[in-house]
């Protein structure tokens, strides 16, 4: 018999079927929301993708919060006047691994700022992030996950130049191979191709997963560089 594993630390995601939804309302009103189904996070890494205003990074918050992580991002002690919340997390219905993950991080590009901010009203040890560029800042969180962690990411690559992208890539993979579990909602050709990850797209019809190459990312990305002044040409209307 094989050895227990402690990945995945969460197995599952889905609502409640006893839960009674608005769905003239958000978040229930979103396709990809209500019709979510059961989410089965890959144990190493899950990608979110889709559209603006998918639902994607609405059901990354929503399972922070299940996860008793806060909205705004950081660690379960980061406890600060929580920016409004949607309902989402208050049906979600998580199926965790038999083993809890040493550390936890919810890390969101958009409230990062306020998140550092709270770190040094507290009188936080470390130097002050604000003395970092918002990239810089955003790495060394990062840098300070362990291996053996569950990490959601909402699009990362706010902050990152397409160097530090390939940087993250490379932590990410050393992380996993230490244990770490990752979800990451993105609209990073670069971060959505690390291999065997699972790739979850958000859409009309609700979430399906698809494959790398099938992305609109990857599809748009490779079409634009491989063809740029023709594209341009047709984007600027100079034919």
């Amino acid at each position: 018999m094989p050895p227990l594993t402690a990945k995945p630390y969460l197995r599952s995601v889905h609502i409640d079927p006893r839960a009674e939804l608005d769905l003239q309302r958000y978040p229930f009103n979103i396709p990809a929301v209500r019709d979510m189904g059961v989410l089965l996070p890959h144990p190493d890494v899950t990608f979110f993708v889709g559209e603006n205003g998918a639902g994607k990074s609405t059901v990354l918050e929503a399972i922070a919060v299940a996860l008793g992580l806060p909205a705004e991002g950081g660690t379960r002690h980061v406890h600060r006047n929580q920016q409004e919340t949607s309902p989402l997390h208050g049906v979600l219905r998580l199926a965790k691994g038999w083993k809890r993950p040493g550390s936890s991080y919810f890390l969101r590009a958009e409230s990062l700022f306020n998140v550092f901010t709270y770190l040094d009203e507290i009188g936080s040890p470390r130097p002050s992030m604000h003395l970092r560029s918002h990239g810089e800042a955003f790495m060394d969180t990062m840098l300070g996950f362990r291996g053996d962690g569950l990490y959601l990411l909402d699009e990362p690559e706010a902050a990152l130049s397409p160097t530090r992208q390939l940087a993250a890539l490379a932590l990410i993979d050393r992380l996993v191979k230490e244990g770490a579990q990752f979800i990451i909602a993105t609209h990073s050709p670069i971060l959505l191709a690390y291999p065997n990850a699972k790739i979850c797209l958000f859409d009309g019809s609700g979430v399906s997963e698809t494959a790398y190459e099938d992305t609109e990312h990857y599809a748009v990305t490779r079409d634009f560089l491989n063809h740029y002044p023709r594209r341009l040409q047709q984007l600027l209307g100079e034919e």
